[in-house]
């Protein structure tokens, strides 16, 4: 299933690309002119084959070129280890050869400004087992880490303080009634089709290229969280 989504208008900003494969899904999203554009797949494995004909599918989408770019923000994680490389070795290549600065955005972060709600807890399938999870509260057009990525098994996930919580992400689906018994009434209900993308990840860094919080080529790096991605044979 792919879809393309072309000029959802926002206020002016800088020319921005953004590149997400932190999942089964691939996106690249395009922030130029007061629009956004948009190329989106669920890509299964396939992110390396399809990524760059969407980089320029979106470049052709706002009528500009790399040169025209200001900054290039990608998925860090946490997520698919290969996923979470792929996306930051080309955000790298691209901003190399353009000499631009790029912001790694949490995968996280991303889904739940994606969900919307004023309280998200944000949840993908680690494998295994696992997620990984964190939780944020809205503050204004942004949210506030309350709990701070990391994997866990679903049982033992962080406690949240209060009712109103929203659930999203693969995580609900995978482990969903694990999770609804270890929070309860916590949660007010659960949007298990959200999934980090490029245009969420565009928005989030839009800010940090015009404070000049961007880095150099050489600084990006996936956030992997966890160090272990096989079961060995005696432990599955």
């Amino acid at each position: 299933m792919s879809d393309t989504i072309a000029v959802l208008l926002l206020p002016k900003t800088m020319n921005i690309l953004a590149l997400d494969t932190s999942t089964e899904y691939c996106s690249v999203a395009l922030s130029a002119g007061g629009g956004m554009h948009v190329r989106a797949e669920r890509a299964g494995q396939s992110h390396s084959e399809i990524l760059l004909g969407m980089v320029d599918g979106v470049l052709v989408d706002g009528g500009i070129r790399l040169i025209d770019l200001d900054g290039i923000a990608y998925g860090k994680g946490p997520g698919s280890f290969t996923g979470l490389r792929i996306a930051c070795a080309v955000a790298q290549g691209l901003a190399f050869a353009r000499d631009i600065p790029v912001v790694g955005i949490g995968s996280l972060h991303a889904m739940a400004l994606a969900c919307g709600a004023s309280k998200v807890v944000c949840c993908l399938d680690a494998r295994m087992h696992e997620i990984y999870l964190a939780a944020y509260v809205r503050e204004g057009d942004d949210y506030a880490e309350l709990s701070a990525p990391q994997v866990c098994a679903p049982g033992t996930a962080p406690d949240l303080p209060g009712h109103g919580w929203v659930g999203c992400g693969s995580g609900f689906t995978a482990y969903g009634d694990l999770l609804k018994q270890r929070y309860g009434a916590s949660l007010a209900g659960t949007r298990n089709d959200v999934h980090p993308h490029a245009r969420d990840i565009a928005r989030l860094a839009a800010p940090l290229f015009a404070a000049g919080r961007g880095v150099s080529a050489e600084q990006a790096a996936p956030l992997y969280i966890r160090d272990k991605v096989a079961l060995k044979t005696t432990e599955r």
